[in-house]
């Protein structure tokens, strides 16, 4: 063993002998993880963010997913045992380096103990790492790293708008919801998703209709990236903000948008995005052909498709989350 490698095992076994002793366990706090993350940053170049951020989306389509066993424990990425062992691999539970080597495998040995575990969250993060810093650390570099590794540009972008979350707040611990309009305005909503709806053609309705009067501010339900901004002909003009549980929110036929508010920001929970109105149904600036509402809908992408799921049991829950906040201040 060369001298370089006996110092990088060293720093190794030097930096887990710090970690909690928690960290690997079911109930590790997002202060636990981010330390893990940290740690993880610190041997590979990788910035721990878009390494929490791996593991988050992961964690998600996991649970999006039936045919994905879920994970349990601080870390929840799978990498599929052809692609850490080799392709060619005759043992695809191979744990020996060397032999994962020489077979085209990128499992790594990330704890010092001679093996590179599948199931061991350090090797799994290391491995991650090490594969991500081979094409550069810079965030354009690592965009690149992970659609080589996954090979979906939808994945690509959850995981850097994830990432982009946790680098602005510095923490994983974004999970906090708020209903999407002021309490103390008059409004009205039941359950209306899988309705039928008939113009553009005979469709669901992918949504929840909340009443309101023209101008009510619609508030962001959730810590969120702006990915969508703009004209819809059915929505007419809408915000669509992705969460770090990979849901997209939905908010259209708005009368306006905040003057603030742009593509790419970032956003929390009840930040002000725009104001109901009624506009959709045609070309831009169609509006009038229904009352005035927001049209709240909820998405998810499970790796391979994006679908549409009743947001009103949600609805629900969060506007008495909502008024119990209000209520303590």
């Amino acid at each position: 063993m060369n001298t370089m490698k006996k110092l990088s095992l060293l720093f190794i076994l030097v930096v887990l002998l710090c970690l909690p002793t928690t960290i690997f366990s079911q109930s590790a706090s997002e202060g636990e993880r981010k330390y893990l993350f940290e740690s993880m940053e610190t041997l590979t170049g990788v910035p721990w963010y878009f390494l929490a951020a791996i593991d988050q989306y992961e964690r998600n389509i996991q649970q999006a997913r039936p045919d994905l066993p879920e994970r349990s424990g601080s870390v929840a990425i799978a990498i599929p045992l052809d692609r850490w062992a080799g392709p060619l691999n005759p043992d695809p539970q191979d744990v020996i380096p060397e032999s994962i080597h020489f077979f085209g495998g990128i499992g790594r040995d990330g704890n010092g103990d001679g093996k590179a575990d599948p199931y061991n969250p350090i090797d799994i993060l290391y491995t991650i790492g090490e594969y991500l810093s081979r094409f550069g650390t810079t965030y354009d570099d690592l965009r690149i790293g992970l659609w080589n590794y996954y090979q979906h540009p939808t994945a690509v972008d959850i995981i850097t708008h994830i990432a982009k979350m946790y680098q602005k707040f510095n923490t994983t611990d974004l999970y906090e919801n708020h209903f999407p309009i002021p309490l103390q305005y008059n409004y009205t909503y039941r359950s209306t998703w899988g309705d039928r709806r008939g113009w553009g053609g005979i469709r669901i309705h992918e949504g929840t209709d909340i009443f309101a009067g023209y101008g009510t501010p619609v508030l962001s339900t959730c810590y969120g990236y702006v990915e969508l901004k703009g004209w819809n002909r059915y929505g007419g003009w809408r915000v669509g903000i992705r969460d770090v549980n990979n849901n997209y929110h939905y908010f259209g036929h708005l009368g306006g948008f905040n003057k603030k508010l742009k593509q790419g920001d970032i956003v929390k929970p009840g930040e002000v995005l725009g104001f109901v109105g009624s506009t959709g149904y045609g070309p831009p600036g169609t509006a009038g052909k229904f009352p005035p509402h927001l049209h709240y809908g909820l998405y998810k992408f499970n790796g391979k498709t994006t679908f549409s799921f009743d947001p009103y049991p949600y609805l629900r829950a969060w506007e008495q989350k909502t008024k119990n906040k209000t209520t303590k201040k």
